[in-house]
């Protein structure tokens, strides 16, 4: 059964190639780019919005890209329960504009960090990584504000339903502030909705997931979506 993936570009977007490539060429599904400026989802299945620095990351990274007219019809296919998935910038956009809880400001040391780490799911219900063939898993980050902060009481919630996917860690899973490569509050490397349709998370699985690169870890989220959004 074929499914059908949309990538949304924005002015600025720079990681929308590399999941273009995953999905079409890699995992060999139908994706099409979906350009800022169009309301049609052309009926796709599942959304990606891609890392990169949307509008220059004027104001506030995502705070510009939430007011195009593809979130609107991005936003009305969450609330029906479409699945949307943001990395990077993406996750930033989908808690400007409210699908997501909690924001992402500054990192921890003021400073850009491009480096590979490690993180760790911590659920194992979610279709991002119910389906993990690993739990703690190699990926890239690149950000200058991928620090998750949020409030207690959001906090608290996030933990009761279970809705942190990932937290930074060390290669064997160990998790402290050591290895929390932007101050992110408890390590959270990403999260998802109550209703567990829509995603984010700082780290790039999508360029760790290509065998060429050296680096495969990040295709089993992919494979993991794929594999219990088809169930």
């Amino acid at each position: 059964m074929k499914f059908k993936f949309g990538v949304v570009v924005f002015p600025g977007s720079n990681c929308d190639h590399d999941s273009y490539h995953v999905l079409k060429h890699i995992l060999d599904l139908e994706t099409v780019y979906l350009w800022h400026k169009d309301t049609d989802l052309q009926n796709c299945e599942v959304i990606i919005l891609p890392g990169g620095f949307s509008y220059g990351d004027y104001i506030r990274t995502g705070a510009v890209a939430k007011l195009s007219p593809i979130m609107n019809s991005v936003i009305a296919f969450a609330n029906k329960g479409g699945v949307v998935f943001g990395i990077c910038n993406g996750f930033q956009i989908l808690t400007e504009c409210g699908l997501l809880p909690g924001t992402l400001i500054k990192n921890k040391n003021l400073k850009f960090v491009c480096k590979d780490i490690y993180i760790t799911a911590v659920n194992d219900v979610s279709l991002l990584t119910k389906s993990l063939e690993k739990k703690t898993l190699m990926t890239p980050v690149a950000h200058g504000e991928g620090n998750y902060f949020t409030d207690e009481e959001t906090l608290k919630s996030l933990e009761q339903n279970n809705q942190v996917l990932f937290r930074y860690s060390s290669k064997k899973g160990e998790i402290s502030e050591t290895y929390n490569p932007n101050g992110s509050v408890q390590n959270i490397a990403g999260v998802m909705n109550k209703n567990g349709n829509v995603f984010g998370m700082m780290p790039h699985p999508e360029r760790s997931s290509d065998v060429s690169l050296g680096k495969t870890d990040g295709l089993q989220i992919f494979n993991s979506l794929l594999q219990n959004f088809i169930n």
